[in-house]
Formats: C-alpha cells, structure tokens, sequence
C-alpha cells in the first residue's frame, strides 16, 4: 500500500448472495491493505442475503477487528448498499467495489496516488467482461447522463471508487437503485469537483450472478433517472 498521509481509509463492498466470493474478497482486501500506513476498516454491506453471506462475513468479522458487517433486513437494492457503506464509513477517504471478486483490488494503489490532488477517483474498465447486450445497456447509459446531465464519466458506474468521504456523505440524494452512482456523480460535478478517472482491470466473474441486466432493476433506474431529472431541473428554475 502506498505510503499516503491520510488519516484513515475506509473499504466497503456492498454484497447480495455472493457467499462464493466474500471471504475470498475480504482476504484480498486484508492483503491489500496489510502495509498500510495509517488506520482502515474493512465493511461488508449484507444486502439481505439469503444464502450465507452473511454468516461467512460475520465469522470473519468475529476474528479481524478491522472488519465489520452491515446488514439490512430486506434486499434494498444495489444503491441502498451503496449508501449504507457511505453512511457507515468514519475514516477520511472512502473506497468501494463489488464483492464479486471481478476486480484487481491490488489496483487501489492506482487510485491512491491521485489523492489529495483529486477528492474524487474514478475507476473505468480498460476491458469489460460482460456480453453485447450489457455493454450496449452501459453505452447508453452512459450517453443518456451525458445529454441530460452533461456529465462526463468513461464509466460511470465502475464499482471501483475512491472518494473523500464527507464530500460524499453530505449529499442529499434519493436515488438508491443503479441510479445513485449517477446522481451522486452528477452531484459533484454540479458543485465543481474535478474527478480523476484511472483505467483499472475488469475480471470475470467466476461465481455467483450479477442482478444488473434484471428488467426490475433497469425499470427502477430509469425512473430514478428521471425523478433526478426533474428535481434537478426544478432546482434550476427556483
């Protein structure tokens, strides 16, 4: 880990059924961060598993006092991970990725030597490993947030993340499905925060499923899309 003079780091993976990768991500992460120089903690966001994910990150937890598990009751959706991890985080910076394990954590380290210049670094996958049809699904999206929100990300929901954490956790959203990544970028952006974007390595996923091309969650993210819209645009006009 690269020697930062940050006051602490922390690191959440938000996780739904992913009992075949957590412990495996968990003890990338612990390894990654084996030689940092200051304070982290390491946060599981149990998004109301119900397989043994929880169970497995638990004992985990039991044995590491860097780790701790967060779980909700139900299944909230991806975003409601996602902001749980923001909310939960107490250190300086705050860093996220899925607990599929498609991820290099090692890569980090890329993101960490963009701060303190940025207070914002982006991940974006040189090489996504996913079919034609979620790739086409990223392109537009990606395209539709740039002509209504003018906002400028190569990949905007890479979940691979490293950010300031009370620049984040001060933000008033309301998405909390696939559209938070957006609203919270686009977020940023409106306040002027300039975003470091550094390409990082996409793997395949070897186990467990992704819920990201289910029709409930694109259903869900279009109309946050267009509820971000509208409050935006209200905002403007007041």
């Amino acid at each position: 880990m690269i020697n930062q003079k940050i006051s602490g780091l922390s690191l959440f993976f938000p996780a739904w059924n992913e009992e075949k990768n957590i412990k495996g991500t968990i003890e990338k992460a612990l390894s990654v961060m084996e030689k940092a120089t200051f304070p982290f903690e390491i946060i599981i966001v149990d998004d109301g598993s119900w397989d043994n994910t929880k169970k497995i990150a638990a004992e985990l937890a039991e044995t590491t006092e860097n780790i701790r598990v967060v779980s909700h009751e139900r299944n909230l959706g991806y975003g409601a991970a996602i902001w749980t991890g923001i909310r939960e985080a107490k250190y300086e910076y705050t860093f996220f990725a899925d607990a599929d394990q498609q991820f290099d954590l090692n890569e980090i380290n890329e993101l960490m030597k963009y701060i303190p210049d940025y207070q914002v670094v982006l991940g974006y996958r040189r090489k996504r490993q996913e079919n034609f049809i979620r790739l086409a699904n990223a392109k537009a999206w990606n395209l539709l947030n740039l002509l209504f929100f003018g906002l400028k990300v190569k990949d905007i929901d890479c979940a691979f993340k490293l950010f300031k954490t009370d620049l984040v956790k001060n933000l008033k959203t309301e998405s909390r499905g696939a559209m938070l990544s957006a609203e919270i970028l686009i977020q940023l952006q409106r306040r002027g925060i300039k975003f470091k974007e550094v390409p990082v390595t996409h793997l395949p996923r070897r186990a467990g499923s992704s819920t990201g091309a289910k029709l409930s969650v694109i259903l869900r993210a279009f109309k946050e899309f267009w509820q971000t819209y509208k409050r935006l645009r209200h905002e403007n006009n007041n």
